[in-house]
């Protein structure tokens, strides 16, 4: 075989290796552009097909199969919204301060308690409200009583700084109390008399007086009373109560 030959068939076999390369090259280029335009889905809970690879938003929440959760710090509210319903809870919230009624409690009034008031000696002038709870669950004493003495114009102030930092609470058998200051000891008071009788309105949970009252029976010679006549809140201990 001559030298120009050899050459010639060198050459065609080249060629051809060449080409089928490039023919498998591009074959395996088309099969992996087909795949990767074909999106793999997954049907959502409305019956709505989405795609399986979650997507960020431009405010930083995260969409996977319909479902929506706040990308936001642990600490704060999560809202999670599926099929058109939403929900709301929250973490690491702290519960509300102060005492709070329950299924089995109730707000105190004359229908559940018993109340009495007796004068004492020490201090003077002052008379001491006793609420028994004489129900058959726990009641509330909230706030202080509204006391409507006889021919007395307006219902006595309470004296703030007797506020306790909870709710005056009575389980069934137990007293709670408020301390009436009745007159001045110095007689500084104005517009005194006596009064015999006398009517206590409880607050509710809203500190709304409720009600026309409670009569509570006064000493037979009844009590006196002028300008400097004050209550305190309702407090679990006769003493606090009769301190102000």
């Amino acid at each position: 075989m001559s030298d120009t030959i050899f050459r010639r068939r060198t050459a065609l076999l080249t060629a051809t290796f060449a080409a089928a390369a490039s023919l498998a090259l591009t074959a395996c280029g088309t099969g992996q552009d087909a795949a990767a335009k074909q999106t793999p889905t997954v049907a959502a809970d409305n019956g709505i097909s989405s795609t399986a690879t979650p997507k960020a938003d431009a405010g930083g929440t995260k969409t996977d199969g319909g479902i929506k959760a706040a990308a936001s710090g642990a600490d704060s509210a999560v809202t999670v919204s599926k099929s058109g319903r939403s929900s709301t809870t929250s973490k690491g919230s702290s519960g509300s301060k102060g005492a709070k009624a329950s299924s089995g409690s109730d707000t105190c009034t004359g229908a559940n308690t018993k109340v009495t008031a007796q004068t004492v000696t020490r201090p003077v002038n002052h008379l001491l409200l006793t609420v028994t709870n004489t129900g058959s669950k726990t009641c509330y004493l909230y706030g202080y009583p509204a006391l409507r003495f006889q021919d007395a114009q307006a219902v006595p102030p309470v004296v703030e700084d007797s506020q306790p930092q909870a709710v005056t609470t009575l389980s069934p058998g137990q007293s709670g109390y408020a301390g009436v200051s009745l007159s001045s000891a110095d007689g500084s008071g104005s517009g005194g008399y006596k009064a015999k009788t006398l009517s206590v309105i409880f607050q509710n949970r809203a500190l709304d007086f409720v009600g026309s009252g409670v009569k509570v029976a006064l000493p037979s010679k009844g009590v006196y009373i002028d300008s400097s006549l004050r209550t305190t809140y309702w407090l679990n201990d006769p003493q606090d109560a009769l301190g102000w």
